[in-house]
């Protein structure tokens, strides 16, 4: 190469005399090349032809399989309902909200010395998230939130399945009765309390126990819809002058219940025990309330079996004494399921008791789960929060420096009973030593009740200092010692607007994702094929006399 030629030249020669040379290798082959080159072009044309048909083809074929794969997905989220008979279960964890989960998760996880990867039954059935708000609020009340999966339906903070408007709303326990399904209601608080209501009864505001106790046993537009109520609430069953009974009049609804109603009528353990235990087949209707009021937060009931028994060992007996109750018939029950006392752990800020309360559904849960795998029936479990409460929070900033990030499973663990367990204590020792003086009062609270009962050695003089100056917070003031010790953090005593989640078995996946509460309610009546609405016609039919004359039915009020 010339030092003077570009760098970047070749010794190729130009595109002239490549075109001379081309015309003498022409004329040297002759006709021979140029066939040869109009064979070349017409193979390169079908190869390209035959790959662009090959394409049209796989994207075809890929776009057909995508439109069939879609149409069976759709097939079968429509189609999660049995054809024949069928159970389904319906759990609702009154208050509990997400962070309840991860707070119980790691709680037990220290406890039991778990790995970390060690996580609840409920944790194994996630399925999806639901939005809580009311119509009158975008905070709900367990009245609101019950009639939304009752009903299917929004409806105002304190409605039972009672629309805004005031009139009643069908409930899918109802329709499931009137459709053949037997039906059944196991709680631990009151039977009367919110949740249950909603789903056989109609007031207009939750207060009205008086009146849902009296529709829940038969008084009512429709008859009859249970065939078995387990729970506490005995008070509201009771007249107002007998020993326990709490109603403003004196009906005694258990009296009533077995006579008109035929239902059996229970109040005790050794009663639960001996038609549990006997083996013989259990005479539905069946009625057993196991308490005044509220059946006691679990961290203190585990000290009491012999008067109460849990919420596991209810829901169990509610199962078999359904299923046993349905073998014959082409229909099968519904069964509600609430796991109450979650929710009054989260009003009390008492995050022991709210563990316990958690740990007890959680075993209810899997014995619901077990009874479906063994069951020679179809049947669902769909559970889920009416709302969150407390605010809870699984860290908490104790003072203005930067937080630490832990909190102490170890504080929970040292507790033995709820607040509200001790300031019953409290109280009864106060009422009982009247003439006790204020440094023996200090020693009974600091020595009884805070080192024996919360498991705490390093109270302050002023936390004791509160209950003697302040004894009507003491409920309040025992949960606070246990939260600021393991660093757990509340917002509020009441509700918060944060989704709750939603946990379901093989045929819930309907229940995917986010939804309004409302769609639960749909679910519920969807794989049911109940009428709802039939009964809802049938309930303000009922109601129509009363309401010209003074906007209320006569079974919705006294």
């Amino acid at each position: 190469m010339s030092f003077t030629q570009p760098l970047f030249t070749t010794d190729r020669r130009s595109s002239t005399h490549s075109d001379e040379r081309a015309t003498e290798e022409d004329a040297l082959l002759g006709d021979q090349q140029k066939k040869s080159q109009i064979g070349q072009t017409r193979g390169a044309f079908w190869r390209e032809f035959g790959l662009f048909v090959w394409a049209a083809l796989a994207t075809a074929a890929v776009i057909v399989l995508g439109v069939l794969f879609q149409h069976q997905s759709a097939t079968r989220d429509n189609n999660t309902k049995p054809a024949g008979k069928r159970n389904l279960i319906f759990m609702v964890s009154d208050g509990m909200g997400p962070a309840s989960l991860s707070l119980t998760r790691s709680f037990r996880q220290y406890r039991d010395s778990l790995p970390i990867d060690d996580i609840l039954v409920l944790d194994q059935h996630f399925i999806g998230s639901s939005r809580t708000r009311s119509s009158s609020s975008l905070v709900t009340d367990s009245a609101a939130g019950a009639t939304a999966f009752s009903c299917g339906k929004k409806s105002y903070n304190g409605a039972i399945s009672i629309l805004p408007d005031h009139t009643p709303c069908g409930t899918v326990l109802e329709a499931a009765k009137k459709a053949g399904y037997m039906t059944g209601l196991v709680v631990t608080t009151s039977i009367t309390d919110a949740t249950p209501a909603c789903f056989a009864s109609h007031a207009n505001l939750r207060t009205e126990e008086d009146l849902i106790a009296q529709q829940e046993i038969g008084d009512h537009p429709l008859g009859r819809v249970l065939d078995l109520m387990l729970g506490g609430g005995r008070c509201h069953f009771l007249p107002n002058n007998s020993s326990g009974g709490c109603r403003a009049d004196d009906l005694d609804l258990t009296d009533l219940a077995q006579k008109k109603y035929n239902w059996t009528y229970i109040d005790s353990r050794r009663q639960y025990d001996d038609i549990t235990s006997s083996g013989d087949t259990i005479k539905l209707p069946l009625m057993g309330l196991f308490a005044d009021r509220d059946i006691p937060f679990e961290i203190d009931r585990r000290n009491m079996t012999n008067i109460y028994p849990s919420l596991d060992e209810m829901a169990r007996t509610a199962l078999k004494a359904l299923e046993v109750a349905t073998q014959d018939s082409d229909k099968g029950f519904f069964l509600m399921i609430e796991g109450s006392r979650i929710d009054h752990a989260g009003h009390w800020n008492d995050p022991a008791a709210q563990v316990n309360e958690v740990l007890a559904y959680d075993k209810a849960f899997a014995s619901v789960v077990e009874f479906l795998e063994r069951s020679s029936d179809d049947g669902v479990l769909v559970a889920t929060s009416d709302h969150e409460t407390g605010g809870l929070a699984v860290a908490r900033q104790l003072n203005e420096d930067y937080p630490e990030y832990l909190w102490y499973p170890e504080v929970l663990d040292r507790v033995s009973h709820s607040g509200e367990y001790l300031t019953k204590q409290l109280y009864s020792h106060l009422h009982s030593k009247s003439s006790e003086t204020k440094d023996e009062l200090r020693k009974y609270i600091l020595e009884e009740l805070v080192e024996k009962g919360l498991g705490i050695s390093d109270a302050s003089e002023e936390e004791i200092q509160l209950f003697i100056d302040k004894p009507l917070g003491a409920l309040y003031f025992f949960a606070g010692m246990v939260s600021r010790r393991a660093q757990i953090g509340w917002s509020t005593h009441g509700h918060s607007a944060v989704d709750v989640n939603i946990y379901g078995t093989a045929g819930s996946q309907d229940l995917r994702g986010n939804n309004e509460n409302t769609d639960i309610g749909k679910f519920l009546r969807h794989f049911l094929e109940v009428d709802v609405d039939e009964v809802t016609k049938e309930l303000v039919e009922a109601s129509k006399p009363s309401i010209r004359t003074n906007n209320d039915a006569s079974w919705l009020v006294f």
